[in-house]
């Protein structure tokens, strides 16, 4: 990675592109900082900063601690994260998104057009849900303290503004710099996340000597997880596929073996997000609106027997990974068309019959490996933050560092970020060559 990184600022047009993207990079950090007018940032961050395992941390963690800070950015990506999933979701059961996304370029524009409407409705929603949740209490009356109803509005509408102007600043990332723009956004967010919180439980070193051995302990255990993250990440199943010659005149084509890679965690992070999305929402609800443990049986049986950390919360959590998982698999993976698009190019797996034998193995392949993945993902959800927990005990706020989901959009980030890079680099070697 380092290495790739020395090539590419040695090249003009590299060097260029990855100034732009840090740049740009700089302007969100600096927008996660200030403050949104007429929100009382007090307040507001004792609820948002208070929750260190739901979805509220993972949210502030994707952000940057922009949720917790109150700031124009609060919001975030999310919205556009949402919208993207959504947009995704119909167009398979919606046969003019569907065939929106076969058109190429132009069907890509209208989706992508079409995704950034939903997510501001998205953020209009999670703005007046903000604002109506927490109460007249939260609001610092810019404009009057008979006219609340007034700043709420403003709050709405610069919440909006903020998750706007994150995706404009995704999409110039995105064309003149290297790399996914949000998904770098998101990574910045998280490593900015985690170095605040490693930097306070640094600080606490000098009150007890039993902290650095708990922070010593807890950075082996990133280690490994990093190490386990990468590995399976990186992973992949190669079905071997041989294709006939063919001969046509006095010329012959084809001939050859290739393989079909298929990764062994195709889905990435998206069922955990999916999962924790669900399963914490009413908790979600519940935390924006004051409802605590005591206001009532069912808030009570909520936090005692399905809150977070019990086992039934964990229980339904590794199952809906697994729904969510083999749901996107199918999606992603369709061993029809593979099966026929190898067909079509003369090509067979070796020991199995082209058409439907063909079709049947790529699917009990695919299930097998999606089973694996699904596994992986629910043991990362769940094991790790009880590991932190139990080494961390002092230093509770290390739980906030490294959260699962955020050391796998981590990993998952940089390696993609890798990847375009040596493709960058490779394109203007061959094109010095020619």
């Amino acid at each position: 990675m380092f290495k790739t990184l020395a090539s590419a600022f040695k090249n003009r047009e590299l060097r260029k592109s990855i100034i732009i993207t840090l740049v740009l990079l700089l302007v969100y950090r600096l927008g996660c900082y200030l403050p949104t007018p007429g929100l009382n940032r007090g307040l507001y961050e004792s609820i948002a900063g208070s929750d260190t395992t739901g979805i509220l941390s993972l949210l502030n963690a994707v952000t940057g601690s922009a949720l917790s800070n109150a700031a124009i950015f609060a919001l975030g990506v999310t919205p556009y994260i949402n919208a993207s999933i959504i947009v995704q979701l119909l167009s398979v059961a919606i046969p003019p998104l569907e065939r929106l996304s076969k058109e190429g370029d132009e069907g890509r524009d209208k989706i992508n057009l079409i995704t950034k409407i939903v997510a501001l409705v998205l953020a209009l929603a999670q703005g007046l849900g903000i604002v109506l949740g927490l109460g007249m209490d939260y609001i610092d009356p810019i404009f009057g303290s008979n006219l609340k109803w007034l700043t709420s509005i403003f709050v709405v509408l610069v919440l909006m503004a903020g998750t706007c102007f994150t995706m404009w600043l995704g999409d110039k990332i995105t064309e003149q710099g290297i790399g996914n723009g949000l998904s770098l956004i998101i990574f910045v967010g998280i490593i900015a996340s985690s170095a605040q919180s490693m930097l306070n439980a640094i600080v606490n070193i000098k009150n007890s000597l039993t902290y650095l051995w708990e922070l010593l302990g807890f950075l082996a255990l990133v280690v490994i997880i990093f190490f386990l993250i990468c590995f399976v990440d990186m992973a992949e199943r190669r079905i071997n596929v041989q294709y006939a010659k063919q001969v046509k005149g006095r010329k012959m084509y084809g001939g050859g073996a290739s393989y079909i890679p298929m990764k062994v965690n195709a889905s990435g992070v998206l069922p955990i997000i999916f999962a924790s999305a669900i399963i914490t929402f009413p908790s979600l609800i519940m935390a924006f609106c004051g409802v605590t443990a005591e206001s009532g049986w069912f808030a009570k049986f909520w936090y005692e027997y399905l809150g977070t950390g019990s086992v039934i919360y964990s229980i339904l959590t590794a199952l809906l990974i697994l729904f969510f998982a083999y749901f996107y698999a199918t999606i992603q993976f369709n061993p029809s068309d593979v099966s026929l698009n190898i067909q079509q190019h003369g090509g067979f797996i070796p020991g199995i019959r082209q058409g439907k034998p063909t079709t049947e193995y790529l699917r009990k392949i695919s299930h097998r490996i999606t089973l694996f993945g699904a596994i992986f993902l629910a043991f990362i959800a769940l094991v790790p933050s009880v590991l932190f927990s139990a080494v961390a005990v002092g230093q509770q706020g290390l739980l906030n560092s490294f959260t699962a989901t955020g050391m796998l959009i981590v990993v998952s980030v940089a390696i993609e970020f890798r990847d375009q890079l040596e493709a960058q680099l490779m394109m203007r070697r061959h094109k010095n060559i020619l």
